[in-house]
C-alpha cells in the first residue's frame, strides 16, 4: 500500500490532500478516513489504497501511521508556570463575573484584553 503525508487537511469542507513518497498529490476525502478519527493534521503520516478518480488519484481506507509531533507541544510552558497563569486568568473573569451580575459589562478595551488572554491560555492547552 501508498503512504505518504498530509500536505492539507480542511476539516469543513471534508477532504485535503496526501503528499505520496514518491511525489505524487493523491484527493483524501473524510469517508476514506477511520470511522471516529480526528481530522488528520499536516504532516501525519498515513497508509491508504488508491483509485483513479475522475480528478485523479483517491485516496481509499485510510490508516494513521504517525501523527506528526507537534513544534508547540515541544516548547510549551512547563505545568507548574501555566497553573499560576490559569490562577490568574480565573481571578480576571472573576471580577468580570461580578460586573456581569451586576448588570455591566467591562470596557470594550477589557474585552479584548480577556478575550486575547482566553484564546493564547487555549492554545497553550490544545499545542
Amino acid at each position: 500500500m501508498p503512504t505518504g503525508k498530509v500536505r492539507f487537511y480542511d476539516e469543513a469542507k471534508g477532504f485535503g490532500f496526501i503528499a505520496t513518497d514518491d511525489g505524487q498529490d493523491v484527493f483524501l476525502h473524510a469517508t476514506a478516513l477511520p470511522v471516529g478519527a480526528a481530522a488528520p493534521k499536516p504532516g501525519t503520516r498515513l497508509e491508504f489504497g488508491v483509485a483513479d478518480g475522475k480528478r485523479g488519484l483517491q485516496a481509499l481506507s485510510v490508516r494513521v501511521l504517525e501523527a506528526p509531533v507537534s513544534l508547540s507541544k515541544r516548547s510549551r510552558k512547563p505545568a507548574d508556570d501555566m497553573a499560576v497563569i490559569v490562577e490568574d486568568l480565573v481571578k480576571v473573569l472573576d471580577s468580570i463575573g461580578g460586573d456581569l451580575r451586576r448588570g455591566h459589562y467591562p470596557n470594550a478595551g477589557l474585552t479584548k484584553k480577556v478575550a486575547a488572554m482566553l484564546r493564547k491560555v487555549a492554545d497553550d492547552f490544545d499545542a
